[in-house]
């Protein structure tokens, strides 16, 4: 039999009591895999590894491993929200890595697309093999893939994957998502208690605002950057369309206009918001947002980020434009 293949038989999980039976069959299956020995994760604080790691602290406890890399490109707060989650609330074991000044110095003056995520793999893989080897006794290693990962790539994704571990380092993989769709791990983080902010949280690529931050990544237009997205995720939430609409974020090109504050002149950054719907991550469709909310989020990202004088609508389907721009 094909473990990799979802049986035809299997209930799609919509329901906490479906959630719950999920759980527990997964947790006997990895006290049955694991025994007692120590299993590593590298905790993004995306849906599918955090709820990878919600599972495996219910099943075995301290012998979970979690490290989070904090690469100076995540959104605001995401690695406070981890370290709060797992740390305060779950007691993980959770090793936590503020790599900021190390990748955004790799980082500096690098325009071109494809460089800047190889770097960022590149480092992450580094940083997270360095963390590794500090370790004793690591017998597997866990892995947030889910079903359509699969289904893809007939294996694992090349960024899900954490490719660059040492030869002598063979580690079992524990995957006990694998077989579930995006709708299902949500479902089974809330069964497992994780906050809605946590588990309802939208696609975000590896590379993370490195990839929205867009040419030759500066700290100043990247805290640019992640305040505006922030201004945008809050109001979209407060207008609750952040049930509505698949993914929205914002991204700021690395070029400047004349604008006027104070009654002065000064040149900033545009932001420009990107909000689209989607089945698949295939085609796209392009979200209609109230125009008083654009004047609502252009008002607040103008007067509140520094930095940013203009706000613009991205209008363009998928296909013709990919949904991130880099």
């Amino acid at each position: 039999m094909d473990t990799n293949k979802r049986p035809e038989t299997m209930e799609r999980i919509t329901t906490p009591e479906l959630a719950a039976k999920f759980i527990d069959e997964q947790v006997a299956a990895v006290r049955a895999q694991v025994g007692d020995k120590k299993v590593l994760l590298a905790l993004s604080g995306g849906v599918d590894s955090s709820v990878v790691a919600a599972l495996l602290i219910k099943a075995i406890g301290k012998q979970l491993v979690c490290v989070h890399v904090n690469h100076g490109l995540m959104r605001k707060g995401e690695s406070e929200q981890v370290i709060e989650v797992f740390q305060n609330q779950l007691d993980a074991n959770l090793i936590y890595i503020d790599a900021t000044d190390r990748f955004l110095d790799l980082l500096k003056d690098v325009a071109e697309p494809e460089k800047k995520r190889k770097i960022i793999g590149g480092e992450f893989i580094k940083v997270f093999d360095e963390e590794a080897g500090k370790l004793e006794g690591i017998s597997f290693l866990a892995q947030g893939t889910i079903y359509p990962d699969i289904l893809e790539s007939d294996g694992v994704k090349a960024h899900h994957n954490v490719g660059g571990l040492p030869e002598d380092m063979q580690f079992e993989l524990v995957e006990p998502v694998k077989l579930l769709f995006k709708d299902e791990v949500r479902v089974v983080g809330k069964a497992l208690g994780l906050p809605a902010g946590m588990v309802d949280r939208q696609p975000f690529p590896g590379p993370g605002l490195g990839v929205r931050c867009l040419g030759a990544i500066t700290r100043d237009r990247l805290h640019a950057l992640r305040e505006a997205d922030a201004i945008l995720r809050e109001e979209f939430e407060n207008a609750g369309l952040n049930k509505t609409v698949w993914q929205y974020f914002i991204a700021v090109p690395d070029m400047k206009s004349v604008g006027v504050k104070n009654d002065k002149r000064y040149e900033g950054w545009p932001a420009i918001i990107r909000a689209v719907n989607t089945t698949d991550a295939m085609s796209a469709t392009i979200e209609e947002i109230p125009y008083a909310l654009l004047h609502k989020i252009t008002d607040r990202i103008t007067n509140e980020v520094e930095g940013i004088n203009r706000v613009l609508y991205d209008l363009t389907p998928k296909p013709i434009g990919t949904i991130e721009w880099e």
